[in-house]
């Protein structure tokens, strides 16, 4: 059952039982269309704890105290003569306390059955209380024909908030009303502000000036008169003679107010406002006759406002309040429903999840009003690619769902996602501020046959929608199910990964790095490796993006960071004599957007003895490339440490000699993939001495990374490069093994 044909359902229900005379004709109404709306094979509305109206059942074989018995304990099931039928009820609250039930041979009622029933039961609140308040403001009247004028009134209304009419007319309609009826000439409706229920503004009003009708927002209820005395004591406040009052506001004086009466009105019980009538003419005495009129239209007054709030509660639980798109609770009774006609029909469907790419950058960039706007434009372009058989929610976040119900294959979500990553590709207008994103789009299809659940779809989509952030985004993928086992095993790393940090199942091994011309180790890259328990030893590029997406990159870098000082500054305190080795370890984006980095930096260095001159931080091309300032004060503060800084994989990112410049850099490592055509293809040599020359001209030592072979090194020397590591030196080697290549003495023969 859809938003909308609940709504339809529940407002026809109102109008049933609106256009009823009293209350008896009401309650059956009620029962019938419940038990029509419902199909259901009985329906019984207890009141006091009797059956004031039964469809189905007569009314004296209705086991009200069972009845009851089941509310309390929760059961949706009763016996009857030998039968167990399934039920549902709605408690009622207001004048009359009762309940709304409902029953059916084996056929259990849905979740959005029994909210359905909710809502009617709430509906038929409402109704009986306008019956009641009708009722008894007939007995109001002194005369036939000022009754009649009345109860023409109050019916005006109450069909207005039968109809829901916009809430504006329906207050406006009592205003006037309030004034035709006891013969005054103004009247106004003062409600609290809901940011700071301290201030009060007149929201409808009938024959005040308008120079005061700007000067009544925002008031506080201290100074507001009557009206906000009857606010704060929650009291019908009588003033008869309003100049020489206590509850006098001088501009209201001057107007010539004579009279005044003010009586609070409620939203669900709350006080929340002031419904005030008042004359120009002179001096009155209120009696109860017209007290009790101004009663009955405050009772509309709450009436409206509770209904309206009680349809913006309807509304604000299905929708999302900032794109006014279905949220995710209305998209799943959606897809549940489109799942349920798929498989009566023998057709398919689809489900499409749209995700942001690079959204926080917007949000951290622009501030968090941009984002807003950026979302709510998204929504809009979002919508515009759908035909109007297809939904949109707003999942939460950047994240979006899209449902094509009517799908036969997956050809027909194809296209709909293309035009969805088309229009987002076109720039936005934030403010003035030309802005650029991107989205990524997962895809997945059922077939009639195969549809088994709207959750397993919608886990397909998001599936999909991370593969396709994962091949690069701007993209869309299609789900197959080598995802889910793919994702599954991710699931299985991550834990095991978790474990890894606790149990310290890391080590490091250590490469040298060495001067091209003379030969000497003048320093060491620390690499990390995982020792899987099971799977042995596990290479960085399985875990290390894992770790940088889980943020276990901090505990697990820090770790490297200690260890690779302590180890360094032991070496070094052999070394005596000879010129101290630098260790060089790399740093991730995630790493470097900690706040505390450079404390942890100079706290590792204190704990081990490690000078800070022969400590290197290695970042890489990318990662300075697509800095923010606060990466370059992070840089800052430690290079001021002591610490040197080097750009690793140089040359494969977008090469810049301006950040070169800006950047507190020392070292240019060069890529392995430029070495490797060193001395076999000339423009790579060309190039890579290029490089090198770039380096000697910024004062930058270089570093040749993945030299294999005497020939690459001849090259690279012959170039001046300094300094280089590779498999032709030593591959990455325990710390043992690096103590038996740097100490070869004092190895055990």
């Amino acid at each position: 059952m859809g938003m909308l044909a609940t709504q339809q359902q529940l407002t026809a229900f109102l109008s049933a039982v609106a256009d009823r005379p009293d209350g008896p004709a009401a309650q059956y109404a009620a029962v019938e269309c419940a038990a029509r709306a419902l199909d259901t094979d009985a329906a019984v509305l207890i009141i006091d704890g009797g059956v004031v109206a039964s469809v189905g059942l007569p009314a004296e074989q209705v086991p009200v105290a069972a009845l009851h018995r089941a509310a309390d304990n929760g059961s949706g099931t009763l016996d009857l003569a030998g039968t167990t039928y399934d039920i549902a009820y709605a408690q009622l609250s207001g004048p009359a306390t009762g309940m709304l039930v409902v029953g059916r041979y084996r056929n259990p009622f849905s979740e959005a059955d029994v909210s359905l029933l909710r809502g009617m039961a709430r509906v038929l609140e409402l109704g009986l209380q306008a019956l009641h308040l009708t009722e008894a403001e007939r007995r109001l009247a002194d005369s036939l024909d000022e009754r009649q004028r009345l109860f023409e009134n109050l019916s005006r209304i109450q069909r207005l908030i039968a109809r829901r009419a916009p809430l504006q007319k329906i207050l406006d309609s009592i205003t006037t009303s309030a004034t035709d009826l006891l013969g005054l000439e103004i009247a106004s409706l003062n409600v609290l502000e809901k940011d700071d229920p301290s201030l009060g503004s007149m929201i409808s009003s009938v024959g005040f000036p308008p120079d005061i009708l700007p000067k009544m927002k925002r008031v506080p209820l201290g100074s507001a008169g009557a009206a906000g005395q009857a606010v704060l004591t929650n009291e019908l406040i009588l003033v008869e003679d309003y100049e020489n009052s206590p509850y006098a506001i001088p501009e209201v004086v001057r107007s010539r107010m004579r009279a005044v009466m003010a009586i609070p009105v409620h939203e669900n019980g709350a006080v929340v406002g002031c419904l005030t009538v008042g004359t120009y003419k002179g001096t009155r005495q209120w009696d109860q006759h017209a007290q009790e009129i101004l009663r009955a239209f405050a009772e509309h007054v709450s009436l409206a406002l509770t209904d309206a709030q009680t349809l913006e509660a309807m509304h604000q639980a299905f929708h999302d309040s900032l794109t006014g798109l279905a949220s995710r609770a209305l998209f799943l009774n959606r897809l549940d429903e489109a799942f349920r006609a798929a498989q009566e029909a023998s057709t398919g469907l689809a489900v499409l999840f749209v995700d942001l790419d690079r959204f926080k950058v917007v949000n951290d960039s622009l501030g968090h009003a941009a984002g807003d706007l950026l979302l709510a434009g998204v929504a809009d372009r979002i919508t515009a690619c759908l035909r109007p058989t297809e939904s949109a929610a707003r999942l939460g976040g950047d994240e979006f769902a899209v449902l094509l119900p009517t799908a036969d294959d997956i050809d027909e979500a194809v296209p709909v996602a293309e035009r969805i990553l088309e229009a987002l590709r076109e720039p936005f207008d934030l403010a003035g501020k030309e802005t650029y994103i991107s989205c990524s789009v997962g895809i997945a299809y059922s077939a009639a046959a195969d549809i088994t659940g709207a959750q397993d779809l919608m886990v397909q989509a998001d599936l999909a929608m991370y593969q396709a952030k994962k091949t690069g985004k701007d993209r869309l993928e299609i789900f197959e199910p080598a995802m889910q086992a793919a994702f599954q095993a991710g699931l299985q790393l991550e834990a095991d990964l978790r474990r890894a940090v606790v149990r310290h199942e890391f080590a490091l091994r250590y490469q040298p790095i060495v001067h091209l011309r003379t030969g000497d180790i003048t320093g060491l890259e620390a690499l990390v490796r995982w020792q899987h328990p099971d799977r042995g030893m596990i290479p960085p590029l399985d875990f290390i993006p894992l770790a940088e997406e889980t943020g276990m990159i901090v505990q697990i870098g820090e770790w490297v960071l200690r260890e690779a000082c302590r180890q360094a500054a032991d070496w070094n305190s052999r070394r005596a004599g000879l010129r101290p080795l630098s260790v060089s370890v790399n740093l991730s984006a995630v790493q470097l957007d900690q706040a505390d980095l450079p404390e942890m930096v100079a706290a590792a260095l204190a704990d081990s003895g490690l000078p800070a001159a022969c400590l290197v931080l290695e970042l890489t091309e990318s990662l300075v490339v697509d800095h923010r300032p606060a990466t370059l004060r992070q840089l800052t503060r430690i290079k001021e440490l002591g610490v040197r800084l080097a750009i690793d994989d140089f040359g494969t990112g977008y090469s810049s000699l301006a950040y070169l410049r800006r950047f507190p850099v020392d070292i240019i490592k060069i890529d392995k993939s430029f070495v490797d055509d060193v001395g076999d293809v000339p423009a790579a040599a060309a190039l890579t001495l290029g490089i090198i020359q770039l380096g000697q001209a910024l004062s930058l030592s270089t570093v040749a990374e993945g030299i294999e072979h005497a020939g690459q090194l001849n090259e690279l020397a012959d170039g001046n490069c300094e300094l280089g590591q590779g498999y032709y030196f030593a591959e990455p080697l325990t710390d043992q093994a690096m103590s038996d290549l740097l100490f070869p003495e004092q190895s055990p023969r």
